[in-house]
Parts: C-alpha cells; structure tokens; sequence
C-alpha cells in the first residue's frame, strides 16, 4: 500500500499517528519473529511516548506522606531508605520510543539488532534530536544493527544527519540531498584489516510511494530482511486507514 501522511489532513487531527506507529511497530515484530528470524533470535516491541524514565519516587513519597514519613508493610512501620539528595542535578531529555529491538536467546538475551520507527518529538528541539542521535549511536558502538524510520512530514529535521555529526563524520556522509522522509540502515562491522565500520543504506521515501526492504544487521549474526512494506500494510488493515 503506499505510504499515507498521518501527521496532515485530511488523516490528522481525527486519526492518532501514536496509534498507528503502535500498530506498525507491532506488525514489524511479528513479521520478523513469524517469517524472518531465525531459530534462536526473537523481537520484542518497546513504545514509550516521552521517554521510560520513571517519577522520582521519593518526591512522589514526600509529597503523599510528608518528610520523614515510615513506609507500612503488613501494619508495622518500616523506615524506608533513601539515598542523600543528589550534588548536582542536570536538565535532559528522554526520547520517545516507538522500536522493535531484536535478541539472540542463546546464553540469555543479547540485544542485536532494533529498528526505530521516528516520532515527531524526536524531531522537535536540537536536544531531542542530540538525544535520538546518542541513542542510536550508543546502539551502533554496541556493534548492534540498525534501522531507522522518517515518515514524519510536519517536521524537517534529518535525523541521520544528526547522528553523523554526533559521530564527528563529513559532510559526505551526511543523507544525499533532500529527502524529508527516508529510512537508514546501519551495519557495524569489524574488518580485518581495516578496522571498524558502519556500513550504511539511506533511501529516501516519498508518500505515495510504496516503501523498500531495508538490510537489518545481526550483532555476530546474519544480516535479514526488514519488509517495510509488507508491515506497513499489515499496520494499515488492522488500524483501518
């Protein structure tokens, strides 16, 4: 199916992008663990719509039962403990997440691959999209593939840009020309001789056009299919667009 525009008229504001990039996330997954993993890889969904960082709890306490206060357990006063106030405290950002993150289970579960379907917030500010760009670097220096996901029109921030110039890259490696939608796929590889690389794919999208088969590289595994199109649709006729 081709690729609608969730973000503009006549689809926004009466349909909710959140619900359809749950959906797409969904069906990512479950195509990958269905058909595309193999034995011994499984792929979970991670959404989390302003980061996963929880509230303080002991503000939350301090303000429910006042300083000082004992935590009950089974009706005796217990003391709860609390660590000393923090030195210093500085501002961040904590980026949404709409990802399918993909574990090999042999030996526990290894992360090794995540795909990250981008949000408007992650395109918001400069530090929203420092932060996006860390967190996809973070991954890369893990040696875990990656795939990243723009179809958000009513923000122009490139966000593959982004983590070039966090990864101090050239002007070269930045997305050719000007695609305002587009997907990434990076695969970080060690060559010997040569040393570590992140070989990368960028493709533009277009709404309207139908959308590619990205590479999704396998920490020390094998490099599989991500069927863009294939969950795209699926996400579409379960969400009714």
């Amino acid at each position: 199916m081709p690729l609608l525009d969730p973000f503009r008229p006549p689809l926004a504001p009466v349909r909710s992008w959140e619900s359809f990039h749950a959906h797409w996330t969904v069906a990512i997954a479950e195509r990958l663990n269905r058909a595309v993993l193999p034995e011994g890889y499984f792929a979970e969904v991670q959404v989390h719509v302003g980061g996963r960082v929880e509230v303080d709890a002991a503000s939350f306490e301090e303000s429910e039962a006042g300083p000082g206060a004992p935590a009950s357990e089974g009706g005796v006063a217990v003391a709860a403990w609390a660590p000393p106030r923090a030195t210093l405290s500085i501002p961040a950002v904590f980026p949404d997440e709409f990802e399918v993150q993909v574990f090999r289970s042999s030996g526990g579960a290894t992360l090794v691959g995540a795909v990250e379907l981008i949000s408007p917030g992650n395109k918001d500010r400069p530090e929203m999209r420092r932060a996006f760009a860390a967190k996809c670097a973070c991954y890369l220096q893990q040696g875990v593939g990656l795939v990243i996901v723009d179809v958000v029109t009513d923000r122009q921030a490139n966000l593959h840009d982004a983590l070039v110039r966090l990864l101090d890259q050239p002007e070269p490696f930045r997305f050719p020309g000007s695609a305002m939608l587009y997907a990434v796929a990076y695969r970080p590889v060690r060559r010997d001789p040569g040393g570590d690389w992140i070989d990368f794919w960028p493709t533009p999208l277009a709404v309207g056009q139908v959308l590619p088969t990205m590479p999704l590289a396998l920490r020390d595994g094998p490099t599989v299919p991500l069927e863009l199109e294939d969950s795209y649709t699926e996400a579409r006729l379960r969400s009714r667009l």
